[in-house]
């Protein structure tokens, strides 16, 4: 008889936290998060006011695009790790319901993101706004206007990244091979969206580091209007890799 679907939530929660290189890319996220934000702030201060309109929440939470990367080698890793193991066959022992075990794995990976993606952009906008607030330059407060939507955002684009990916680990099955291909989506497609058609521009709207993005700032960007819906998109995206990832986990010998 298979476990429950509780038991399998916690039997991965165990898997994960048992994992060295878990508590290792937890400590990177938060130790390169906050790092590059102490180290972006204080140069956004010297060069107050720039180019452009003045979005100190924007501004120090630009760590995400490092953290991105950490926090989906994390997903990538509550997949792979058992792929790499060969661990992944007694798991479907216990839990036989292949579609069962990816969801539990789906969980354990968006419920641990949420938390560290909340925690890392909460702590880098009161980091960088502290790093303003020394440099006497004008800086934001979470209550103001946009802010704590924002910062908020930026948790679950992080978490949202996770659980894409989980989904690449799943269909690849190699740690490397889906870092890759994650590396790719958010910063190679978007570094090389001059050269698409047109037609094809449209879906830059919802994606990461472009229309997705758009939801950590609080000025408004001509570009994208609708920051929030724009995120949606991506979500939309993410749900899409992830139902292919149910369908070859379900049908892939491991």
């Amino acid at each position: 008889m298979s476990v429950s679907f509780a038991r399998s939530v916690h039997a991965e929660w165990i898997k994960l936290r048992s994992l060295r290189s878990t508590w290792y890319t937890l400590a990177c996220l938060f130790a390169a998060g906050l790092g590059i934000t102490v180290l972006a702030m204080n140069a956004a201060a010297k060069e107050y006011p720039g180019e452009g309109p003045w979005d100190p929440t924007d501004r120090s939470l630009r760590s995400y695009l490092v953290a991105q990367l950490v926090i989906g080698v994390l997903g990538i890793l509550v997949v792979t790790a058992e792929h790499a193991t060969g661990l992944v066959q007694t798991s479907l022992l216990a839990t036989p319901r292949r579609h069962r075990l990816l969801a539990a794995k789906l969980v354990v990976a968006v419920a641990v993101a949420v938390v560290a993606g909340q925690l890392l952009m909460f702590g880098a906008f009161s980091l960088g706004q502290a790093v303003l607030a020394a440099h006497s330059v004008p800086h934001a407060r979470l209550g103001e206007p946009g802010v704590l939507s924002a910062v908020t955002g930026g948790g679950l684009y992080l978490a949202a990244i996770a659980l894409l990916a989980a989904g690449l680990g799943t269909i690849m099955r190699a740690t490397a091979g889906a870092l890759a291909t994650l590396v790719g989506i958010v910063f190679l497609v978007p570094a090389l969206a001059g050269l698409f058609p047109a037609w094809l521009r449209q879906l830059f709207l919802y994606w990461p580091t472009l229309g997705a993005s758009a939801v950590l700032k609080t000025v408004p960007d001509p570009d994208f209007p609708h920051p929030w819906l724009n995120l949606a998109g991506m979500c939309a995206g993410v749900a899409a890799v992830l139902a292919v990832a149910f369908a070859v986990f379900r049908r892939r010998d491991v």
